[in-house]
C-alpha cells in the first residue's frame, strides 16, 4: 500500500474536484478502473485528474487478495486516462514515479506515443521493455499488435520483418490476432508477397484475417486476386462483414467489373447491409467508375442520410461521366440548402471547371472556400490553381501558388501546366528549376507538363534531356502521354523524320495518341505522305476515331489535292464516323454562350452574324485574306452531295 501512495503522489493538473469534500465514502480498485475508464473514453481528462487527485487525497480499498496486483489496475488505468485525454506528459510522468511496471503499463505507454504518431518515443520505449530495466517484463500479444499496427508505410518493412521474427521468439506465431497484425502491416509497408505468405501459413483464420488480406491486395491494385479471395472466402464458413464486402467492391471499382459489383451488391441486400453509409459510397463509386451514373443516382436518391463522403463520390461520379453542368448544379444546390461542404467536396468541383466554365462562378466558388477558412488546404488551393488557369485567369492561379503556405509536388505541376498552358514554356522551366530548389521531387506529371511546354516554345534538346531525365535520374517510366508529347514537340519543330524515328524505337507498342500527335504534325506541315503513314497507323489503333479522316483531308487541301481529300471524306461517311464539332465560347454577364460552326440555335444568331459580317468587312480593309481552301471546298463537296 507504501508504493501505491508515493505514486499517487504526483500532482494532477486539476483546478478543481468534483468530489465534495465532505464524502467519506471509499472507492475500491473496480469502481476507479471503471471510472477512468469511461474518462479516458470520453477524453474527459477533467474528471479523470480529479479522480487521481482524490486518489492521493483518499487511497482506495482493496478487496481480498494481492494489494500491488490491484494496484496495476488503477495505475495502468490512469495511464490510459491520460494518453487517451492527449495528456501524454503527466502519463510520462506517472509512468516514470512507479516503482513496478507489468507489460500493460508499457504496452499502455507505446500505444500512446503511437497514438501521437511519435514513433521514436514508442520504438524506443520498446527497446527499454526487453532491457535490464523493465524487470521481469516481457513482450506479449498486445505489445506486438501495438507495435505493428504503427507500421504502416514503406520506411517500417525492415521493423516489420524483425517484430515478425520477435513473433516466432516469443511463440506467439499460433496467435490469430498477431497474425492478422502481420497481414496488415506487411501491405502497408509494400510487402505483398510475405503478407501472403503470413495468411498462407495462418492454420486459424477469423473474418479479420480474411478482410486484411483482401484489403491489403484492393488497396495496392491487385484487384483479381483481392475478388480471388473474396469468392474463396464465401465459399468457406467465415461470412464477410462490411469492412470486406468495401474492399471487394473497392476491387471491382478498380477492375471497373460492372457484372462482379452488381452481384456483390445482390449480396449486400440479402445480408441487410446496404443501407450502411460506407457501403452506399462505395457502390455509387463502382456504378459511376463503371458509367452506370443512373444506379449511382438511384442510390444516392434512396439514401435516408449523406455524409461528406457520400455527397463527394456524387460530385465526382458526375464529373467523371462528363456531366459538369450537372455536378456544379448539384453542389449549388448542396450549398443553398445549408449543407455543411467540406475541403474533399470543394476540390472534388474544383475538377470540373474548364475552358467552357464560368470564372465568375470560380470566383464565387473561391469566396466560399475564403469564408470557410479552406485556403491552407493543399488540395483546395491546388485546384484553384487548376481552375483560374483553365478559366483563363493566369495572374490569378499565380496568385493562389504565391499565397499558399506549403506547396506539394502536386502544387508545383499546377503552375507548371498552367504556364505551359498558356504557351509560356520559359516560365514553366523557370518553376520547374525553383521547383528543384525548394528539393520537391518531380513526378510523371510534371514531366508531361514540361514536355508540354517545351513542345509550344521549340525547344527540343530540352525537352529531349527531360525525357531521358525520367528513368536516368528518377526511375520515372514514360506513359504513352509523355511519348506523345515529345513526337508533338519534334513534329511542331518540323523534324517529321525524326518524330517517325522516334516512334519506331519506342520500348512498346505505340498507342492512339503517339500516332495522333505525329498526324497532326503533318497536318501543321501539309507532309501527305508521312500523313498517310500516320494515319494508316491510327485507322487500326482507333477505326471508330474521326481524327485520321478529317486531319488527312485537311493535308490534302493544304496541298491542293481535292480528289484525295474527296476520298478521305467519302470514306468517312461510309464508315459512319462522325466529325467532333468544335465549339467556341464567350461569358458574358455570368452566362457562357457556346457556338458551333454555322449554329443557328442561339436566340441572338442574327445579330451574332450581323455583327461578324461587319468584323469580317473591318479585317479584309485591314488586308487580312482568309485561306478559304479548306472551307470552301468542303462546302462544295456537300453541296454536289
Amino acid at each position: 500500500m507504501e508504493s501505491l501512495k508515493m505514486t499517487f503522489n504526483m500532482k494532477p493538473t486539476t483546478s478543481q474536484n468534483p468530489f465534495p469534500a465532505t464524502s467519506k465514502s471509499l472507492l475500491n480498485h473496480a469502481d476507479l478502473t471503471f471510472l477512468l475508464s469511461l474518462c479516458g473514453g470520453d477524453g474527459n481528462f477533467s474528471l479523470g485528474s480529479s479522480i487521481h487527485a482524490r486518489i492521493i487525497k483518499q487511497p482506495p480499498s482493496f478487496d481480498s487478495g494481492s494489494p500491488p496486483r490491484n494496484a496495476f489496475f488503477v495505475w495502468n488505468s490512469l495511464l490510459s486516462m491520460y494518453s487517451k485525454c492527449g495528456q501524454l506528459q503527466d502519463a510520462v510522468k506517472l509512468f516514470d514515479h512507479m516503482p513496478v511496471r507489468d507489460t500493460v503499463s508499457w504496452n499502455t505507454m507505446i500505444s500512446g506515443f503511437f497514438r501521437r504518431r511519435d514513433f521514436d518515443n514508442g520504438f524506443r520505449l520498446f527497446k527499454q521493455m526487453g532491457g535490464s530495466e523493465a524487470g521481469c517484463c516481457r513482450f506479449d500479444k498486445a505489445t506486438l499488435t501495438t507495435m505493428l499496427s504503427a507500421c504502416d508505410g514503406l520506411e517500417f518493412s525492415g521493423v516489420t520483418k524483425m517484430i515478425h521474427g520477435l513473433v516466432f521468439v516469443g511463440g506467439f506465431e499460433r496467435e490469430i490476432t498477431v497474425g492478422n497484425a502481420l497481414v496488415t502491416s506487411y501491405f502497408k509497408c509494400g510487402c505483398f508477397s510475405q503478407g501472403s505468405q503470413v495468411f498462407d501459413e495462418m492454420l486459424e483464420r477469423n473474418v479479420v484475417t480474411w478482410t486484411a488480406v483482401i484489403s491489403g491486395l484492393a488497396q495496392n491494385e491487385f484487384y483479381e486476386d483481392g475478388l480471388r479471395l473474396f469468392h474463396q472466402m464465401r465459399c468457406g464458413s467465415v461470412s464477410p462483414n462490411s469492412l470486406t464486402y468495401l474492399s471487394a467492391l473497392m476491387a471491382s471499382s478498380g477492375l471497373q467489373a460492372l457484372s462482379e459489383g452488381r452481384k456483390i451488391h445482390g449480396l449486400l441486400w440479402k445480408s441487410g447491409m446496404q443501407s450502411d453509409l460506407c457501403i452506399e459510397s462505395a457502390l455509387m463509386d463502382l456504378y459511376s467508375k463503371c458509367g452506370s451514373l443512373e444506379a449511382a443516382w438511384q442510390i444516392f436518391e434512396s439514401a435516408e442520410e449523406f455524409d461528406e463522403v457520400s455527397l463527394t463520390v456524387i460530385l465526382v461520379a458526375f464529373t467523371q461521366n462528363g456531366l459538369e453542368e450537372e455536378a456544379i448544379e448539384i453542389f449549388m444546390r448542396m450549398v443553398k440548402l445549408g449543407i455543411e461542404v467540406d475541403p474533399n467536396m470543394v476540390s472534388a468541383i474544383l475538377a470540373v471547371f474548364g475552358v467552357d466554365t464560368s470564372l465568375t462562378l470560380g470566383k464565387q466558388i473561391h469566396a466560399l472556400i475564403i469564408k470557410k477558412n479552406f485556403t491552407q488546404n493543399p488540395f483546395v488551393s491546388n485546384g484553384l490553381i487548376n481552375m483560374y488557369s483553365k478559366c483563363g485567369d493566369l495572374y490569378d492561379s499565380l496568385q493562389v501558388f504565391n499565397d499558399m503556405s506549403q506547396k506539394n509536388s502536386v502544387s508545383w505541376n499546377s503552375v507548371i501546366a498552367a504556364y505551359a498552358r498558356h504557351g509560356d514554356g520559359f516560365r514553366a522551366l523557370q518553376f520547374y528549376e525553383e521547383m528543384r530548389g525548394e528539393g520537391v521531387a518531380p513526378t510523371d506529371v510534371t514531366f508531361l507538363s514540361l514536355l508540354h511546354a517545351c513542345s509550344h516554345a521549340g525547344l527540343v534538346e530540352k525537352g529531349t534531356e527531360f525525357l531521358e531525365s525520367m528513368t536516368r535520374d528518377h526511375a520515372i517510366s514514360p506513359r504513352s502521354e509523355h511519348y506523345a508529347c515529345v513526337v508533338d514537340m519534334l513534329g511542331r519543330a518540323g523534324l517529321l523524320k525524326e518524330a517517325k524515328k522516334f516512334i519506331e524505337g519506342l520500348p512498346e507498342n505505340p498507342g492512339v495518341l503517339v500516332w495522333q500527335a505525329l498526324l497532326g504534325a503533318c497536318g501543321i506541315h501539309g507532309d501527305s505522305e508521312m500523313g498517310k503513314y500516320a494515319a494508316d497507323q491510327l485507322f487500326l489503333a482507333a477505326p471508330d476515331s474521326p481524327a485520321p479522316y478529317v486531319l488527312m483531308a485537311n493535308i490534302y487541301s493544304s496541298e491542293g489535292k481535292w480528289k484525295e481529300r474527296a476520298r478521305a471524306i467519302k470514306r468517312m461517311k461510309e464508315m459512319g464516323v462522325a466529325k467532333e464539332v468544335g465549339i467556341s465560347w464567350i461569358e458574358i454577364e455570368r452566362k457562357v454562350n457556346s457556338f458551333v460552326v454555322g449554329d443557328q440555335m442561339h436566340p441572338q444568331a442574327d445579330v451574332v452574324f450581323w455583327l461578324l459580317s461587319g468584323l469580317l468587312k473591318h479585317l479584309k480593309d485591314e488586308g487580312y485574306v482568309p485561306d478559304k481552301r479548306c472551307i470552301l471546298y468542303y462546302m462544295d463537296q456537300d453541296k454536289k452531295n
